[in-house]
């Protein structure tokens, strides 16, 4: 939608069309979809706030802010024929108009983020032994992102066993905060070649790696090869739906 169209919704409301300029907007309505749509929008969110700041105190502040807002949206459509003069909510109705279009623009336009699916948690080791010190040591400084840390704790652990894919995920993990993509994916991948119980976890992670790097290709491919009874199949769905 045009922002001039705005421009004529407030005319139009306002009785400041010509006769001319009345029958062919009436038109627009009618013959428009869209435009009528707009309108009406426009219509229920200008009597909504003309009712709320008609019956308060208005703030100089405020108005400036919004004053400024509305200049600029619209100063290259004022002519010395028309300059039309908005009232108090109008100005918040081109801010909230302006906010709701930047919203839509980011949510369908903009790429998914690894932060918004690295939410793994806290986590509680189940290998107990004789390495209980340094696999608290781990667990205490995963959980307190404390990733530097952490991986050097599950560096030791691995190099005592060299089998555990429970400690080589989370080894992966903290390599992924701490951007060493070269080695978390390594460690993903040969989990992945295993047949452990976190074999479909990695893939999850090696797609969230991929994520990160913004291979936001090689993670939509791997994403597609998490099998349904996975327990990250859900999520791993609808980010291959913002990916594709």
């Amino acid at each position: 939608m045009e922002n001039q169209n705005y421009i004529q919704f407030e005319s139009y409301l306002s009785n400041e069309l010509t006769k001319d300029e009345v029958i062919a907007f009436e038109l627009r309505l009618k013959t428009e979809p869209e435009f009528n749509q707009a309108f009406n929008t426009y219509k229920t969110l200008n009597t909504f706030l003309a009712n709320k700041f008609e019956n308060e105190v208005e703030s100089t502040v405020f108005q400036d802010n919004l004053k400024f807002i509305s200049n600029s949206y619209f100063e290259k459509y004022e002519t010395p024929k028309k300059t039309i003069q908005f009232k108090p909510w109008q100005y918040a109705m081109v801010a909230s108009i302006t906010l709701l279009i930047g919203i839509f623009m980011f949510n369908n336009f903009s790429n998914p983020s690894y932060s918004d699916y690295n939410n793994y948690g806290n986590i509680s080791l189940t290998v107990r032994g004789d390495n209980d010190d340094l696999l608290q040591t781990a667990e205490n400084a995963f959980n307190n992102k404390e990733f530097a840390k952490a991986d050097i704790a599950f560096e030791q652990l691995i190099n005592i066993d060299g089998d555990n894919a429970e400690l080589k995920l989370y080894q992966s993990i903290s390599n992924i905060e701490l951007n060493n993509f070269e080695i978390a994916d390594d460690l993903l991948n040969d989990i992945r070649a295993g047949n452990s119980a976190y074999k479909n976890k990695a893939t999850w992670y090696l797609a969230l790696s991929k994520l990160k790097q913004e291979n936001y290709k090689a993670s939509l491919e791997i994403l597609k090869t998490i099998p349904e009874d996975a327990e990250d199949y859900k999520q791993a769905q609808k980010l291959i739906k913002k990916l594709d």
